[in-house]
């Protein structure tokens, strides 16, 4: 019970703060939270055995977070769509197509998007992620036929999608391989813990919560420091290899407040507690180094947001 409340939870606070829409893409959203509370229940994580796939109705707005088969079924025109589809930390979404009937040449597309687009922000941003914007997109209507399969980076994708007939439909089969180097995390509950590994590779990870928590870093293992001795970089200007934690309203982390920068190994807890609605651990590494940050997140509760407010001189969001 506990388990399917946070997942309730999260999908309340999603939809509360959900997407206006890439208007390159989705030029009409006029979607609103009416009824969202029964789009995530229990039967999402219900346990099915292996031999049996899971299949249920696909709604014009949804949340998906089990493997299965899925279908939509126009009853009438759906003229903007999207579905929320989202993994373990350690997963990323496979989206198959089974079967299409729609008029690509009338208007119609399904578009699926590596990563997810709420009120024309993104995530991870176009900083974090290996691949160019455009190249996120991938258009049916211009590679079904030869690309049945899309995979996304990271434990999060959407499909957006546009039917004019009634009668058109789809099925998608989505599935979640394991991903051994997880990087770029949307956090499904307010709190838990994870160890985020950067095994020389240039690239920056982020793990998104989507609550106002505290962050308690465990621990932060900085390569460039096991060889280097320690210098004293204001915010970490010139470090190749930091941690930065943010803050902010929206999905992107390149536009979200720096609350903290780490450039040094921690081997003890440090905390802080940021009263944004999205709260974003995020590694940048250089490449030259094994980086691991280890932490855990809780959510804060009424008072402790209260208390916050009031001594925050800030102006972003509440931090303390």
């Amino acid at each position: 019970m506990e388990g399917t409340f946070r997942e309730q939870l999260f999908f309340v606070v999603l939809c509360l703060s959900v997407l206006k829409g890439d208007t390159r893409y989705i030029e009409e959203n006029e979607i609103t939270p009416e009824g969202l509370f029964s789009l995530l229940n229990s039967e999402l994580k219900r346990e099915i055995p292996e031999e049996l796939m899971y299949s249920r109705p696909l709604q014009c707005l949804d949340m998906v977070a089990a493997e299965g088969q899925f279908t939509f079924t126009a009853d009438r025109p759906q003229l903007s769509c999207a579905a929320f589809f989202i993994a373990e930390p350690n997963q990323v979404i496979s989206v198959e197509y089974d079967s299409v009937d729609i008029d690509c040449r009338g208007g119609d597309f399904i578009k699926v998007f590596d990563g997810w687009v709420m009120k024309g922000e993104k995530f991870p941003s176009s900083q974090d992620h290996a691949l160019p914007l455009m190249e996120r997109y991938v258009d049916y209507c211009d590679s079904g036929t030869v690309r049945r399969t899309v995979r996304s980076s990271q434990n999060v994708a959407m499909v957006f999608f546009r039917v004019h007939t009634v009668g058109s439909s789809f099925t998608l089969t989505v599935r979640k391989p394991i991903n051994p180097f997880p990087c770029n995390i949307i956090s499904q509950t307010p709190e838990g813990s994870f160890t985020m590994v950067i095994p020389q590779q240039h690239r920056n990870c982020s793990f998104s919560i989507i609550y106002p928590v505290e962050i308690k870093i465990a621990e932060l293992s900085l390569g460039h420091l096991n060889d280097f001795p320690i210098k004293s970089m204001p915010g970490c200007a010139g470090a190749g290899d930091f941690v930065e934690l943010l803050g902010g309203n929206g999905m992107d982390p390149s536009k979200m407040f720096p609350v903290a920068d780490l450039c040094y190994n921690i081997n003890g807890p440090a905390q802080m507690k940021i009263g944004c609605d999205n709260t974003v651990v995020r590694m940048v590494s250089s490449g030259r180094f094994v980086n691991r940050v280890v932490f855990q997140y809780r959510l804060l509760d009424r008072q402790e947001l209260q208390r916050i407010k009031v001594n925050s001189v800030e102006d972003f969001c509440f931090s303390g």
